[in-house]
């Protein structure tokens, strides 16, 4: 698609405006620059018009996802890293604390006593060093994991489409049992991206 022969010679398309010109192959171009380019054409890069440019955008927005996922669960991960060698420290702050935060939930409206976050926090005290160092490495490498997706489908590369297809398929199942145990909007939000993604890729590559 780069070349056609035609009566005044053969005509070249150029890669910046995709116009079939006769000369300006050689020193000066159309665009009155000195082409940086030079050799088969086999070996040009890939025009990237219409489909291909659409293509490219709604990759890019789910590789804008990606990386927001790669920032947040790295951050947990230095969460859980801090907090297994600083736990004494919070542990005291937060009972220290436990007064006003049990009078700013009955402000609120909340149950105290039943808060799912509160017996979250006294649970994490309770967990040995072994666990939290397993749950900061498993946190990392899903961080890697999104990383390495939004890289791969932010430069439009081929082994990024696979990866993320196969990578976002094997948590697919997780998400669903996720939600069978509880609904939120962020759950839901999280899987229908996901899907999003995997039908998008099969159904366009």
């Amino acid at each position: 698609r780069l070349m056609a022969p035609t009566a005044g010679g053969t005509a070249w398309r150029c890669l910046r405006c995709g116009t079939f010109v006769t000369h300006g192959h050689h020193g000066k171009g159309h665009h009155g620059k000195v082409q940086h380019g030079s050799g088969p054409a086999a070996a040009a890069p890939l025009l990237r018009r219409g489909r291909e440019l659409r293509d490219e955008l709604i990759l890019r927005v789910f590789a804008v996802e990606r990386f927001i996922r790669f920032v947040v669960f790295a951050a947990a991960a230095y969460g859980v890293w801090r907090f297994k060698y600083d736990r004494g420290h919070i542990q005291q702050a937060f009972n220290h604390d436990l007064p006003a935060i049990r009078e700013l939930y009955q402000d609120l409206g909340f149950n105290f006593d039943h808060s799912k976050l509160i017996g979250l926090i006294q649970h994490s005290f309770t967990l040995d060093a072994r666990t939290l160092t397993y749950l900061a490495i498993g946190l990392v490498l899903y961080a890697l994991i999104e990383l390495t997706e939004g890289v791969g489908l932010w430069l439009g590369q081929r082994w990024g489409e696979y990866f993320a297809m196969v990578a976002t398929s094997v948590f697919l199942p997780y998400e669903v049992y996720d939600l069978t145990v509880k609904v939120t909007w962020l759950r839901v939000g999280a899987l229908v991206i996901n899907l999003l993604l995997v039908a998008y890729l099969v159904w366009t590559k």
